[in-house]
């Protein structure tokens, strides 16, 4: 599994991050922190009801997942998809399930719901 705080600019855990329901179905809620170099990229997607964070970052090509701010599903939203070269990967495991990298993974970051608000978890 690739570890969220491999990347640089990576915030605390404990760092707020907004209000979950903002995050409306199959939709992200997209996170920055840092400048230049040191930018540090998230996202939290909530599909069938769940939230998952992930760092907006594909193993395989190394460039962001999303089209455009927010937009990382597959046309039926079933999938993220890596809109640099086409690889889907599991909204729940964040496994990549094609090529061009079968078994690559997504870096969860962890996060938490308290009082209605979002926040990066310890792991």
């Amino acid at each position: 599994m690739r570890d969220y705080r491999q990347f640089i600019g990576v915030p605390k855990p404990g760092t707020k991050l907004g209000r979950a329901d903002a995050i409306v179905e199959k939709k992200a809620g997209v996170y920055s922190f840092g400048t230049g170099a040191e930018v540090f990229e998230m996202f939290v997607l909530r599909h069938g009801g769940e939230l998952y964070g992930y760092v907006n970052d594909c193993p395989h090509a190394r460039s962001p997942l999303d089209w455009r701010p927010g937009e990382f599903l597959t046309p039926d939203k079933s999938k993220i998809l890596c809109t640099m070269h086409g690889a889907e990967f599991d909204i729940k495991s964040g496994i990549c399930g094609t090529t061009p990298c079968p078994g690559g993974e997504l870096a969860k970051v962890p996060i938490e719901l308290r009082d209605g608000v979002l926040y990066i978890a310890e792991s």
